[in-house]
């Protein structure tokens, strides 16, 4: 008998929560179906690898049908946490508490989470086959990225501007916005080794210049040095900190009228050089400035000892454009007199391998070198074939990055300083817009399957968000500067000359 009665209370309890729970619109699973197959979800993040204390991972339904998720997930070292977007009133996306997010995370580091999906949909409930989310031992090493967002514009520049994001949240902040003269390009900030104390970015346009900002102290510079010919763009810094390489372009873009590419950007000319922030002089070198050459995307290798680059052979422009391809070279530097070596060593050539090599970048413990391969030019932004490759520096053995690649443009990859993770921008997303990806790499060089940069409601965000990601970096803490300080700056026209060393 009293038995009974304490089944018939425990009954009574569970009838008045699921009462109380109709009546405040919380809807929870039951009478569930099981499907054996993975959920539709935006982003996709099954068996992505993920850091300690990244944002939460965020994710939708990619079906519009479906009302409500129930999702739970679960640490293989303990904790779990649990969301039902009809308690949170997200619709179909499931939302994380943050503070939580983070401490399983970190309870779970080289451990596994795993993720059950519970959707309803016409009133049925359905649980999907649970996913893995994997979390490194590697820390991601970073406070946050920086990135360039723009509308897909060709002629005019609009609302763009420069922005950091704390990798741990969704906070973003203004670098600077040409909100005050839409005339105006902002692009290219570049840091030294991501550390936000030494950046460089231009300004094209409008008031163009070269801004160079040392221990928080700008200095703009001419935008164009009359002697080179061109604009000083694609910065990269010498790791000392005092000299920043260069490269100085003829850009110009046309259109495709009858293929499925939409433009295509080349330079008529381009060279590269070394800036010297002390004295404002650029240290120009025959080797690497040849006449019937075109030279471009300079790097300085992590010790500073080295300076990659690419060069081709120059083509009559714009009808010979699918027929320049560039082959990855280094040549030596030596920081003390601000020499360049007298001989460069060529790295990929593409006589051997018919491909064009963009964007050099070295991992900064100087094991490997991540580049772009395209068919012909160099601004992969725009070749759908676009694919990362990775070169071992030890063995010069050079491979492409499958499990990263898609069917369409990745390019514009950044490395953490501890060398564990990379991101890249891609457009497998949509085939419009760049977006930001990041990846974990081993020290044998394998990567994991890329995950898209969370934001607090994806699919609403990135469904309505009509600006590409470019130029993207890490950043260990935040740039602390003030964006309408360093727009007064440029507006009042004052700029600092550089000279060419004789």
């Amino acid at each position: 008998m009293k038995k009974s009665k304490i089944s018939s209370f425990c009954s009574l309890i569970a009838l008045l929560w699921v009462l109380a729970a109709c009546q405040s619109g919380i809807s929870t699973p039951h009478d569930v179906g099981h499907a054996d197959t993975w959920p539709a979800i935006y982003p996709d993040y099954a068996e992505v690898t993920i850091p300690v204390g990244i944002a939460p991972l965020n994710f939708s339904m990619l079906s519009d049908s479906i009302t409500t998720i129930d999702v739970d997930i679960r640490g293989s070292k303990g904790g779990n946490i649990h969301t039902n977007s009809s308690e949170t009133g997200s619709g179909s996306t499931a939302t994380f508490d943050i503070d939580d997010w983070h401490r399983l995370t970190a309870q779970n580091k080289g451990g596994d989470l795993t993720v059950t999906v519970i959707a309803e949909q016409e009133g049925h409930w359905t649980q999907y086959r649970d996913f893995t989310i994997h979390v490194s031992e590697d820390s991601l090493d970073a406070w946050g990225i920086t990135y360039r967002r723009i509308a897909p514009g060709y002629e005019h520049y609009g609302h763009m501007g420069i922005y950091q994001r704390c990798l741990a949240n969704f906070d973003e902040s203004a670098l600077i916005e040409n909100t005050e003269n839409t005339s105006m390009c902002v692009n290219c900030h570049t840091a030294n080794q991501t550390n936000p104390d030494s950046y460089v970015f231009h300004v094209r346009g409008a008031n163009g210049a070269t801004a160079i900002v040392k221990d928080g102290q700008a200095e703009l510079l001419q935008a164009k040095n009359e002697i080179l010919g061109g604009a000083m763009v694609y910065p990269y810094w010498h790791p000392g900190g005092r000299y920043c390489a260069f490269s100085t372009n003829k850009t110009s873009q046309m259109f495709h009228a009858r293929s499925n590419k939409r433009i295509e950007v080349y330079d008529a000319a381009s060279d590269i050089f070394v800036y010297d922030t002390e004295t404002h002089r650029i240290l120009n070198d025959t080797i690497v400035m040849r006449k019937y050459w075109a030279e471009n995307t300079p790097v300085f290798s992590p010790d500073g000892k080295w300076l990659y680059y690419i060069t081709a052979r120059r083509q009559i422009y714009p009808t010979d454009y699918d027929k320049e391809r560039y082959s990855l070279c280094r040549i030596s530097f030596d920081a003390t007199t601000g020499k360049i070596g007298q001989k460069a060593d060529t790295l990929i050539n593409t006589r051997l391998t018919g491909k064009s090599v963009t964007w050099p970048r070295p991992s900064y413990d100087g094991r490997y070198l991540m580049y772009t391969q395209v068919e012909y030019g160099y601004f992969s932004i725009w070749h759908q074939e676009a694919d990362l490759w990775l070169l071992d520096l030890e063995s010069g053995e050079t491979r492409p990055l499958d499990v990263v690649n898609s069917n369409r443009a990745e390019s514009l990859h950044s490395w953490t300083t501890n060398s564990r993770w990379f991101l890249f921008t891609s457009r497998r997303d949509d085939g419009l817009y760049t977006r930001v990806y990041l990846s974990h790499i081993g020290t044998d060089g394998k990567a994991t399957k890329p995950f898209m940069l969370p934001q607090r409601d994806p699919k609403h965000y990135y469904l309505t968000l009509l600006y590409s990601y470019n130029t993207t970096d890490f950043t260990q803490r935040p740039v602390d500067t003030n964006p309408k300080t360093l727009m007064d700056s440029i507006l009042n026209g004052q700029r600092t000359p550089t000279m060419t060393l004789e």
